[in-house]
């Protein structure tokens, strides 16, 4: 994995975050700013899926587990997708408090990917 690439992803995951979450204790319902958020955030870790394919083609195979990479990476790409569904399923205030739980969940799972990348000997 790339350093400065997850600390972006792991920054705009936290701001997406408090975003959402602060957006929804505030009372207001999911909206295209709050989704767009998680969209971005999705954007970001399909990018990832991008570089965990090419990065050990080209010299940076992993440390760690790469299955256990992979299992980390597959599950924070679908769950912002079943954030947005849920929010748009049902349409209150705490699903955009969801949302942001979400954003909080995959920043925490793509700095533990980055761990499995570098520092964790298998």
């Amino acid at each position: 994995m790339i350093l400065w690439f997850t600390i972006v992803q792991v920054a705009l995951a936290v701001a997406a975050g408090l975003f959402c979450v602060t957006i929804g204790l505030a009372g207001r319902r999911p909206s295209d700013y709050t989704v767009g958020a998680l969209a971005l955030v999705e954007l970001l870790l399909i990018v990832q899926v991008v570089v965990a394919i090419v990065a050990p083609l080209v010299g940076n195979p992993p440390t760690g587990d790469l299955l256990e990479y992979w299992v980390y990476l597959v599950s924070a790409v679908l769950l912002p997708i079943g954030a947005v569904l849920w929010a748009l399923m049902e349409r209150s205030r705490w699903s955009t408090v969801i949302l942001g739980v979400a954003a909080f969940a995959v920043a925490i799972m793509v700095w533990r990917m980055h761990v499995i990348w570098t520092i964790q000997v298998a």
